[in-house]
């Protein structure tokens, strides 16, 4: 064979091996497959929002009125954005502008569970994974010991809509302000430490609170009546 039919030959396999590797041109950008999707986040929200939803009047859940949202004057000298958690009336403050608080009502943790302190919000996460800490799993084996390795999104996840992540420094304390499956707990003393919403009000707060921001976790009745 000619060094021509060699030269022929060598560029006619490169481009018939490179035909096998390559794919046509193509017109947007390639995305990773990603769970839960877009869409699937989207049929979650419209799940767990009721019908024609209203933040301070709709009311399927059955709370006590004074736990809807409401707007509230808010005390001079607050810093907008911040988020205030009144432990002892259970309600989440978010300061806003102008003087004023969209107050929401909440559950707490349980015994001494509940954790008052500051604690700057450096993470956000829309239907997020769920898993129990260590010393939930030691505390109450017979419920979080089947679910060690944790659970996946979606409305029955402990975690619900959305949760906004509590740090102290660069630690994660494990303590999360977030939706919950489970809206008739509001206004009580129920989870193992996280402040939880009902997760349509944990859907409007969201979008609102930037990361970066305090909270403020204000004692218990149980502290509070100890020091009087």
């Amino acid at each position: 064979m000619t060094a021509a039919g060699k030269k022929g030959l060598t560029r006619r396999h490169f481009i018939v091996t490179a035909s096998a590797l390559f794919s046509p041109p193509i017109s947007g950008p390639v995305l990773a497959d990603t769970w839960p999707s877009e869409a699937q986040k989207s049929a979650w929200d419209a799940e767990v929002t009721p019908p024609f939803f209203h933040l301070e009047t709709s009311n399927p859940w059955g709370l006590h009125p004074r736990f809807l949202p409401q707007r509230v004057e808010a005390r001079a000298g607050l810093v907008s954005g911040d988020i205030h958690v009144d432990a002892i009336a259970r309600y989440l403050y978010h300061v806003e502008d102008g003087g004023t608080a969209m107050r929401y009502g909440v559950a707490i943790a349980r015994g001494n569970l509940y954790e008052s302190g500051t604690y700057t919000i450096r993470r956000k996460v829309r239907w997020p994974h769920w898993t129990p800490t260590r010393s939930m799993i030691e505390r109450d084996p017979e419920l979080y010991a089947d679910i060690a390795d944790g659970m996946e999104p979606g409305p029955t996840n402990p975690l619900g809509s959305r949760a906004l992540y509590l740090y102290v420094g660069n630690r994660d304390t494990s303590l999360r302000i977030h939706g919950s499956p489970y809206p008739r707990s509001i206004g009580g003393r129920a989870s193992s430490g996280c402040v939880r919403m009902v997760n349509a009000h944990a859907i409007a707060l969201y979008p609102l609170v930037e990361t970066g921001v305090t909270a403020y976790l204000h004692p218990p009745e149980d502290y509070v009546s100890a020091q009087s």
